[in-house]
């Protein structure tokens, strides 16, 4: 099937490279020069684990890049991969996504015979429906059910595991309101639905678009509950880790995203929660759970911060901050817990020196003026204490690093260091 993918982002690029790989001839399309320059030439636009091998692979054969619209010409499905970034009081701004569909339905005008627009965009419910196809009418000049059509398909990809989620998914979610679109998603699927035994949702446009909030709040808010439960067992001297897997035995809990900690963050689960609040708000429901949930994950950074607080003051030390990416396997900082860390260490004097395996270029660009470091022994040399805010495996290996700390005080929010001799050695929530 020949497929075009407007915006090539994280989504976009990931689902460009997947789709390639499932056999289909893919164009992506975008309006940075410099992005569709580098996947012509089959670089990886962001870090994310096996995406660059694929684009690779199919980089000028299966999958090319291009700045112009009218590429959608020779394509059967379209999907709107665009950001929908979320605005002061937590609503999203879907005027990308708007800006990209009035420029596809003018490029559809032209087009002969019939095609599928499929919005991959995290929008709120009713935006498919009450936004984009009327859009999308309006600009190509033809009617929904004849010559064009609409669909959702919300993608659930975790960063650092993307490709693998998508060759490997454990649900695929088919929006539309006719059965040509859901015909046509499960014809685009078969490689993947053939493989084995994927559950395939099938519903309305509204529910599809929920689901993917509704997804990522309740794994938001699990964390948060187990944060909660984590700092009431560190006050009764109660390992956290033990407790979580023990309730994660109980099938109706499950064993993950019950490690507690330093919190979430990332481009997906902050700005869900606050889209779905916001609607809640905008109609007339006081979602108080979910703010709940926000309210602890805001406060762990600042727990984490009093504790190393408890073992001096760090005014004019050498503080290291071990990870920096909001969470290992990607150089994505958006809302990483170690932004509000970082900030309290400079509020409070200290001398802040960073270190994160890919995520240092981006920290940058947020923190120019605290010190960076090309690896955690460096970071550690001299320190006067550290904090673990992203668990990156290579934490767990250091050992003789801390001797070179000057004073050994080590606040971990995420139990990846060991505690040993020598090591004044401090958990978040255990």
């Amino acid at each position: 099937m020949n497929v075009s993918i407007i915006g090539s982002g994280y989504v976009g690029t990931t689902l460009a490279a997947c789709l390639a790989e499932l056999g289909h001839t893919v164009t992506a399309i975008d309006v940075d020069e410099s992005v569709v320059d580098r996947l012509n030439a089959g670089d990886a636009p962001i870090h994310e684990p096996g995406l660059a091998d694929l684009l690779a692979e199919h980089a000028g054969t299966r999958l090319t890049a291009t700045t112009s619209y009218d590429a959608v010409r020779d394509t059967d499905v379209t999907f709107l991969a665009l950001p929908t970034p979320s605005r002061e009081d937590g609503s999203i701004d879907t005027g990308l996504v708007e800006q990209g569909t009035e420029s596809l339905g003018a490029a559809l005008r032209e087009k002969q015979g019939s095609h599928l627009v499929v919005v991959k965009s995290t929008v709120v419910p009713g935006t498919t429906a009450d936004r984009v196809a009327p859009l999308l009418e309006e600009t190509s000049g033809k009617r929904l059910g004849e010559g064009i059509d609409v669909a959702m398909n919300p993608e659930f990809l975790r960063e650092g595991h993307a490709v693998s989620d998508f060759l490997d998914p454990d649900k695929l979610v088919f929006g539309a309101e006719r059965e040509g679109p859901i015909s046509t998603l499960r014809e685009l699927y078969r490689p993947l639905t053939e493989r084995g035994d994927v559950p395939v949702v099938e519903t309305g446009l509204r529910e599809a678009e929920m689901i993917k909030y509704a997804n990522n709040a309740f794994l938001a808010t699990k964390i948060s509950l187990m944060n909660e439960l984590g700092n009431i067992c560190k006050e009764y001297g109660v390992d956290a880790y033990e407790v979580a897997d023990a309730i994660g035995l109980d099938d109706r809990i499950g064993s993950q995203f019950l490690a507690s900690g330093v919190g979430w963050g990332g481009s997906c689960f902050p700005k869900d929660v606050a889209a779905l609040v916001a609607a809640a708000d905008a109609a007339g429901y006081d979602a108080g759970l979910l703010k709940a949930a926000v309210d602890v994950n805001d406060q762990q950074p600042r727990r984490l911060l009093a504790l190393l607080d408890d073992h001096g003051d760090v005014a004019g030390e050498r503080v290291a901050v071990l990870g920096l990416a909001f969470k290992p396997g990607t150089d994505d900082v958006r809302e990483s817990r170690a932004i509000p860390v970082i900030q309290g260490l400079l509020d409070r004097g200290a001398d802040v020196v960073g270190y994160d395996p890919v995520a240092t270029d981006r920290m940058r660009q947020r923190f120019p003026e605290i010190e960076y470091a090309d690896s955690a022994a460096a970071a550690l040399r001299g320190a006067h204490a550290a904090v673990v805010v992203t668990d990156w495996d290579e934490f767990a290996a250091l050992d003789e690093e801390f001797e070179a700390m000057a004073r050994p005080v080590v606040v971990d929010g995420r139990r990846i260091v060991e505690r040993r001799d020598g090591l004044t050695y401090e958990g978040l929530t255990w």
